[in-house]
């Protein structure tokens, strides 16, 4: 009988933290960890380097079936694409536009689902996203809703554009934070949502290392 894979999904909108606890606890668990959003991204990498037409369904779900990717959890997150590190490529408007279009089409959504499970390998694995516990791995023993209010999810998104010198407006960003928490909650596919047996966790008055310790007394 094979061994069960222990995974712990952490879900929660844009800018709750998700991102820096699940890194921080797999590597303390030193367990796999799947960052979801990056999943659709480095499909449009991948379709790019390879000048597919996006229209172009079946070529997109070649790349998408035969691609390798790899995340490493450092001090920030580094992804591998078939060996090659493309994490400065993630960012790029061309991507997000590109993981956009691909992002629509079902049959790519079916292939990138079973791309994510296939990321449950022992020891176990730590899955940041929208719809880990909901969707990709409702099984899983342990779950986490992590938010925060979108007042200090600005905040903190205001402290890191001026940390950057990049000129920010704190109203605006509060604005485009609730737009996309809607976005993401009404969506028709796999939609924001907090899962029933999940530990919710609101980060608003919570250190990164506060919230941690909370998720890792779940494990235990």
């Amino acid at each position: 009988m094979p061994i069960p894979v222990p995974v712990l999904t952490i879900d929660g909108p844009s800018g709750a933290g998700k991102g820096t606890v699940s890194r921080l606890v797999a590597k303390k668990l030193g367990w796999h960890y799947l960052d979801s959003g990056s999943i659709y991204r480095s499909l449009a990498v991948a379709v790019q380097n390879a000048s597919i037409e996006l229209s172009d369904i079946s070529a997109v779900l070649e790349v998408a079936q035969s691609m390798a990717l790899e995340f490493e959890c450092g001090d920030d997150l580094v992804v591998r694409l078939n060996g090659e590190n493309i994490t400065g490529q993630l960012s790029l408007e061309s991507t997000g536009g590109i993981a956009s279009v691909v992002a629509a089409y079902p049959e790519v959504r079916a292939v990138l689902l079973k791309k994510q499970q296939d990321f449950k390998q022992l020891p176990g694995l730590v899955a940041d996203g929208r719809d880990m516990g909901t969707v990709v791995f409702p099984e899983a023993k342990n779950k986490v809703y992590l938010t925060a209010s979108a007042e200090k999810r600005a905040e903190r998104r205001y402290k890191q554009l001026i940390e950057k010198e990049i000129d920010a407006n704190i109203v605006q960003i509060t604005s485009e934070i609730e737009a996309r928490d809607r976005r993401d909650m009404e969506r028709e596919t796999a939609p924001l949502a907090m899962a029933v047996d999940a530990l919710y966790i609101d980060s608003s008055d919570l250190t990164i290392e506060q919230v941690i310790e909370e998720v890792l007394n779940l494990i235990h």
